[in-house]
């Protein structure tokens, strides 16, 4: 991987994902239709190669029930803020959920509800960065760049959503 970055696909239940990374690590899993300037995407002739290969090992194995963490290093885009954020949504454990204002409170200052909701909204690497675990004070399912659907199923396949409320 050099230069700007480069891209593969992965064929997932949840739908294609694009996985990118630079030299220092991965920097976004996107959904289908995500627009990626400056990405050298793969042609799907090969097979990826170095860390694009383990994030897709890694993800298959997540998404067959084999892996419960994730173990690669991170370069996403964002503010110190975000990153704090983003830091503090991989320290929330599989098949478990936080409402938007205890993740405030256990990054130091309940006020920031709304700004730990903003940039749990821009996370670039969902599920790798679990921010499908993020719930609305009451349960209930909120905001998910992949769709509330995706944000169920990924619940769900953690043995999570059965509880949940759905978005009013």
């Amino acid at each position: 991987m050099t230069g700007k970055g480069a891209a593969t696909r992965l064929q997932s239940p949840i739908g294609e994902l694009v996985i990118t990374a630079s030299d220092s690590g991965l920097t976004g899993v996107w959904f289908p239709g995500a627009d990626l300037p400056g990405v050298q995407q793969d042609d799907g002739r090969e097979p990826p190669r170095g860390l694009l290969a383990r994030a897709c090992e890694q993800l298959a194995e997540y998404f067959a029930r084999a892996r419960t963490a994730f173990d690669l290093p991170l370069d996403p885009p964002g503010t110190a803020f975000q990153r704090r954020v983003w830091s503090a949504l991989r320290t929330i454990p599989y098949g478990s959920t936080v409402s938007y204002s205890e993740l405030a409170r256990r990054l130091g200052d309940v006020r920031a509800t709304r700004a730990v909701g903003a940039a749990n909204a821009k996370n670039p690497i969902p599920i790798i960065v679990p921010c499908h675990r993020v719930v609305g004070a009451r349960g209930e399912l909120t905001g998910f760049g992949g769709g509330l659907d995706r944000k169920r199923w990924l619940l769900d396949r953690e043995g999570r959503a059965s509880i949940l409320l759905t978005p009013r």
